[in-house]
């Protein structure tokens, strides 16, 4: 028995390890994404400031298991074999939880998720257990997840609100022209920034620290204010100097920011990552020594004495959390999600859509501002929109340094703030949404894109409180099954976190495959020469129209097979897929449209109607397929008459023309090579013109049947919508030998 809690013990240590990775993937955005969106330096001394922030944060943890070993739960309740159910299940959980939501791009909060998690394993423990000498909640520890419910509705709606006006009062000061009305006044303004990020440093960052003598920590505590007051004199007059110098504060106070945060990151949160795996390694060694083989009578009431970890477990912790800072490809998913939703860049990707809740919003703010601004004075109007107009030339960033320095500090201030009141405020949470408020008020989320940012950020919230309940349902279910299966539920249990582990990693990796294709778009948006512009944008719209070519063709032959064999499913997948495949064009046609702004005027002006001409074609390819399914799906719905024998056999050869015909006309435009064009395009329209016949026979057999009418019209709808799709792709054929034509020093020269 004791072998088999070592192998816990051991796994247990893996995914610590594991998890530790997975936090700092879903983490990272906290403290990086105000330097990597302004460009405050280049991407890798930016990691390079977080990571020692990281490590230095790790091994000054205060390592206080305390949460972990009796704050959700009263461990003299529970036996070592209950215990170490609670403790598996939060692991298992854990992991799949955060990895999901960093495979998805979403931040989320590790300490939300390692609460609810004991909460919810602990409850079921405490439902099924055979201890009867206490009450069910004396059990539990139910004011510390009521607590944090509390500090995420406060954290959320304050860290919004202050971000949204202190931004906005910065940019009245210093505007988008910040480089030009600095004067005296970036001395105040990086005084004030420093002494915020010590005060959050030294308050945050380091309370509790093993490293810190408890001298020190009674000193910091008792002469705070003079070390605030001193610190800010000094600092003020360091960065007017220095401003004098010719050096870039704002710079300075970014990457400090930066440091702090991630100190105070890994300082704070690593319990989160290791202190339930550490907690379990202490009960095995108190049950090992003193549970004389009982495990399920051996009672854990030495969880309820104060602990220190090892500065070794945080030594080792750090430098796993730097290397996975350095070298996970999450972190920077999470970390994109983050920059774009508060990038002062209106035409950035729309990762969400829209929803109704963002579209409500958005409309009934814009009536609101639209009221306000009637009953402001046009003076004070134009005052403030000249203080809040943006560079002509616009800068290769998300954001400013302005908006960076106000995310950092700011949040480091509210952390520090809520700590000081005792709320377990969420760096996640807090860092997220003084972000999204600070973007709003410099202006960011225009008529254009609001709607999209609004959902994202809907979104994001949303995944924060289905985080607690799905941590809370999942260890549940996870505890349950290994309270009732004891030994051999762990280990299957084990299993199954590792299948899905495995299964993850591969479908990212699959989904990374497919991404490649955006670093084509990359090159597009960033390249300042026109001529390698066309060629990566040749390339990338090749690519989009004969992957629609490729769906349609596989969509239409599986809709007529399906049809034909009256099977639902592969009709109901497959109008879920043109619904996907109709948002990926839009997606692309933007970020292609964009890129035509970026070539030869004359060449785009030449170009840009053939352009729209393909797009509006696989637009209208995609809304066939629709029309063409949405007639099957309801009759294979209600089990009307399947199609007969005869349609079947009567089609079928066309079914295969058509299919032919598509994958013909996608191997030309893929190829580049249109020799073949005329013969192809000439089949099609030979093609359609026996589509005209045969819809001229159906429509007399309506008149003359005396079978299922429903029938009949499916399968002239099919016919109708058939001779549709073959006049798209050849205009779509035409539209790309047009607009892939080989460019002529002509069209170069033309001004």
């Amino acid at each position: 028995m004791d072998i088999a809690y070592q192998l816990v013990i051991v796994f247990m240590f893996s995914l610590a390890i594991l998890d530790l990775t997975v936090g700092v993937s879903n983490d990272a955005v906290n403290f990086l994404s105000a330097a990597v969106g302004s460009k405050a330096a280049k991407l890798k001394h930016v990691l390079l400031v977080a990571a020692v922030g990281v490590f230095v944060g790790a091994a000054f943890s205060s390592g206080m298991m305390d949460v972990a070993r009796h704050g959700i739960f009263a461990p003299e309740y529970f036996s070592f074999q209950q215990v170490m159910c609670i403790y598996l299940a939060v692991v298992i959980s854990d992991v799949f939880l955060l990895d999901l939501f960093n495979s998805l791009g979403l931040p989320t909060s590790t300490t939300v998720s390692m609460v609810f998690e004991l909460l919810g394993a602990a409850f079921i423990t405490a439902l099924i257990s055979s201890n009867t000498e206490v009450g069910f909640m004396e059990m539990l520890n139910t004011d510390r997840a009521l607590t944090i419910i509390i500090s995420i509705f406060l954290s959320v709606a304050i860290a919004f609100f202050f971000g949204m006006l202190v931004q906005w009062i910065a940019r009245v000061i210093f505007t988008f022209h910040y480089k030009k009305n600095l004067g005296r006044k970036i001395g105040l303004f990086g005084g004030f920034a420093i002494t915020s990020i010590i005060y959050f440093m030294l308050i945050k960052g380091l309370k509790g620290s093993t490293m810190v003598s408890p001298e020190v920590r009674e000193y910091i505590n008792t002469n705070t204010v003079a070390i605030l007051f001193v610190a800010f004199i000094f600092f003020t007059v360091l960065m007017q100097v220095l401003h004098w110098c010719k050096v870039n504060v704002f710079k300075i106070i970014v990457l400090v920011g930066t440091f702090s945060l991630a100190l105070a990151f890994a300082g704070n949160d690593l319990v989160n990552f290791i202190g339930v795996t550490l907690a379990g390694f202490e009960s095995f060694n108190d049950y090992t020594a003193n549970g004389a083989g009982d495990a399920a009578g051996y009672m854990m009431s030495s969880l309820n004495d104060p602990t220190t970890t090892p500065v070794y477990y945080l030594i080792g912790a750090g430098a796993v959390m730097v290397i996975a800072l350095w070298t996970s490809k999450k972190a920077r998913k999470v970390l994109q999600t983050s920059i774009n939703l508060s990038s002062q860049q209106n035409e950035e990707g729309d990762m969400f859509g829209t929803s109704p809740i963002a579209r409500n919003l958005v409309r009934a703010t814009t009536k609101m501002v639209d009221g306000i601004s009637q009953v402001t004075p046009q003076s004070v109007k134009d005052w403030v929109n000249k203080r809040f107009v943006p560079l002509e030339e616009r800068e290769e960033v998300a954001f400013d340094l302005v908006r960076a320095s106000v995310n950092l500090v700011l949040a480091g201030l509210l952390i520090a703030l809520g700590t000081s009141f005792k709320l377990p405020l969420s760096t996640t949470y807090v860092t997220f949404m003084v972000g999204m408020g600070s973007s709003l008020s410099d202006r960011a989320w225009g008529r254009e894109s609001a709607v999209y940012r609004v959902t994202g950020v809907v979104s994001v919230v949303g995944g924060w409180f289905i985080t607690a309940g799905a941590a809370f349902i999942l260890a549940g279910l996870v505890a349950t099954v290994m309270n009732y299966g004891g030994i051999p539920a762990m280990f299957v249990m084990i299993a199954l976190v590792i299948y899905l582990l495995v299964r993850s990693h591969i479908q990212y990796n699959k989904k990374k495959e497919q991404e490649k294709a955006d670093e084509d778009m990359v090159i597009i948006l960033k390249s300042e020469n026109p001529d390698e512009v066309w060629e990566k944008l040749q390339s990338h719209s090749a690519k989009t129209l004969t992957k629609t070519l490729t769906f349609s063709a596989e969509t239409y032959k599986r809709m007529f097979d399906a049809f034909a064999k009256d099977e639902l499913r592969p009709l109901k997948s497959s109008l879920i897929k043109i619904v996907e495949e109709k948002a990926q064009m839009k997606k692309e046609r933007r970020s292609e449209t964009r890129g035509m702004q970026r070539i030869d005027q004359q060449l785009a002006f030449e170009r840009s109607t053939w352009y729209h001409l393909c797009t509006n074609s696989c637009q209208q390819m995609l809304n066939t397929l629709t029309r063409i399914c949405e007639p099957m799906k309801e009759h294979a719905e209600n089990s009307f008459s399947p199609l007969s024998k005869m349609y079947i056999e009567e089609f079928t050869p066309y079914c295969r023309d058509i299919y032919n015909a598509l994958k013909d006309i996608n191997d030309i435009i893929l190829n580049g090579n249109y020799k073949d064009s005329d013969e192809v395009s000439a089949r099609a329209k030979e093609l359609k013109h026996a589509l005209a016949n045969l819809r001229k026979t159906q429509t007399m057999r309506l008149h003359q049947s005396n079978g299922s009418l429903r029938m009949d019209f499916v399968y002239l709808n099919l016919i109708q919508e058939s001779h549709e799709l073959l006049s798209e792709v050849r205009n779509l054929l035409r539209g790309s030998n047009k607009l892939f034509a080989p460019v002529t020093d002509k069209v170069k020269s033309v001004e």
